[in-house]
């Protein structure tokens, strides 16, 4: 074990100069979780809410980040209109209360993402329906419908996962979300079967004996329910819009290694996936249920009993074969000593492991506030250095891997406030070839268009036409775009000479 972690941290102490020439990956995730469970929104109104969210995603988009994860789900509440839940008390202060002057947060924020050239994944949880700090529920409140679906653990109640109806009834919910809303994505987070209290047991018991299909072990009976669940949640969004991405954000830990083990476990010492919470989150990425995860590995390198390094290794080695992204906390990670240097944090030293490891297509940041406010100059260092170019998401192959046509007439013309590239989107037959945004790219006269990296990627946008950056017209260019579909499959290029 020593020996492992000496490896480990050594392969992460880069040295700074060689961390600086590491190139940007040209398609990276860069996400960040907007959450309303913790109150934040809580009574606001909806002018001063909004000018909220506008400031977070304004900074969020100046250092680079790409997809916002937005909480719309947390109690079987909604901030949305629903035709199954109530409004959520973290958006109006008291459940099932609409706001007024009345607004949609979630479509609001599709809209507003959108326009920044931001994805928009909206985050549920799929079954709890009761926080500890929710006192009294709203009449339609999915709870007061049909109670006995559900069971009370340590001051919470959640959905019993045991019950066909539950699953058939979240999935409802989220392919709802899907149809009457334009999101990239369906985010769920790491709440299955509830985190464990000592000495309160889950209360399931009847449930399994009535429902236990051959299955002898209550703990498999537990991970064969949210298996069945996750199936069922990823071809109810799909069926609806198949571009849509389902994305798992799981706890950082899998399963303990043990010596002996049936289960590739990692060097760890804490709550697992597997074993605690009955996620049997390996088995749905070996099976293609889930489309992105992003594993909450928010500990610190050298901690003792789940270390990033070693974690991010493991997840990289074993979780391949779906995109998979780190769950980075921001505030640790500027807090805590740089392994190579007391006098600096972990940020440098992460996210180089980040980009160095093969698997691993990009991170989602939390939490968006402790970016907006700078902790540590974490935005300034994704700005300045980390995200100083912009990012194409990453492949969805299994999705759709077929690309659009390529934007046609390019020109450059002069409008009133300045130097325009404009063209014409390419035509498409149906919606997933369709292009949504474009990417833009520009050469030296003489120089050779390679689109292979971010080194000549200068923009990313939702329009037919780029303003140019005119000096005196002494410098000849070549700006090269290439159409992008909502799966960010990329066209072949269409080319424009100008003067700049």
């Amino acid at each position: 074990m020593n020996k492992l972690y000496s490896l480990l941290l050594a392969l992460v102490m880069l040295p700074l100069a060689v961390q600086a020439q590491m190139p940007a990956p040209k398609r990276e995730f860069r996400g960040a979780w907007i959450q309303i469970i913790n109150g934040q929104f809580q009574g606001m109104s909806r002018e001063t809410m909004q000018a909220n969210l506008t400031h977070q995603l304004d900074a969020l988009q100046r250092c680079g980040v790409n997809a916002i994860v937005f909480q719309v789900r947390g109690e079987a509440d909604a901030l949305y209109a629903s035709p199954y839940e109530p409004w959520s008390r973290f958006l109006t202060g008291t459940q099932g209360t609409p706001p007024d002057p009345y607004w949609d947060p979630l479509e609001w924020m599709v809209q507003q993402c959108h326009r920044r050239g931001m994805e928009l994944h909206a985050w549920i949880n799929p079954f709890r329906a009761k926080t500890k700090g929710t006192t009294v529920l709203a009449a339609n409140h999915p709870y007061h419908q049909n109670p006995h679906r559900f069971f009370e653990y340590d001051g919470l109640y959640l959905f019993n996962p045991g019950l066909e109806e539950n699953r058939r009834y979240i999935c409802s919910v989220a392919a709802d979300i899907v149809r009457r809303y334009d999101v990239d994505g369906l985010h769920i987070d790491d709440y299955f079967y509830p985190y464990p209290v000592v000495g309160v047991q889950i209360p399931d018991a009847a449930t399994y004996q009535m429902h236990r299909n051959g299955i002898d072990n209550i703990d498999d009976w537990r991970r064969y329910n949210v298996n069945l669940f996750i199936e069922m949640l990823s071809d109810s969004i799909h069926a609806v819009k198949p571009w849509v991405k389902f994305g798992v954000s799981p706890f950082g830990i899998y399963h303990n290694h043990k010596e002996g083990d049936r289960l590739p476990g990692s060097p760890t010492n804490g709550l697992q996936n597997y074993d605690n919470l009955y996620a049997d989150v390996l088995y749905w990425v070996n099976k293609g249920w889930v489309d992105y995860l992003v594993p909450q590995i928010y500990w610190e390198i050298g901690h003792k009993a789940a270390d990033y390094a070693c974690l991010a290794r493991w997840w990289s080695r074993f979780a391949g074969a779906r995109p998979l992204y780190i769950g980075q906390d921001v505030e640790r990670t500027v807090r805590a000593a740089d392994p190579a240097s007391a006098d600096g944090d972990q940020m440098e030293a992460k996210l180089a492991l980040q980009r160095e490891l093969r698997a691993v297509q990009g991170s989602c940041l939390w939490y968006s506030a402790a970016v907006v406010r700078n902790e540590g100059g974490y935005a300034t260092r994704l700005q300045q250095r980390y995200h100083a170019r912009p990012a194409l998401q990453p492949l969805y192959p299994f999705l759709d891997d077929k690309a659009p046509r390529a934007p046609r007439k390019l020109k450059a013309r002069w409008m009133p406030d300045g130097y325009y590239l404009f063209w014409l989107a390419p035509k498409a037959r149906q919606e997933a070839d369709r292009a949504h945004q474009y990417a833009v790219y520009a050469f030296k006269q003489g120089e050779k268009i390679d689109l292979s990296s971010a080194e000549h990627l200068v923009g990313i946008t939702r329009h037919t036409l780029y303003k140019l950056p005119y000096v005196n017209g002494a410098e000849k260019c070549v700006y090269v775009v290439t159409a992008l579909d909502r799966l960010h499959n990329e066209s072949k290029p269409g080319k424009a000479k100008v003067k700049l």
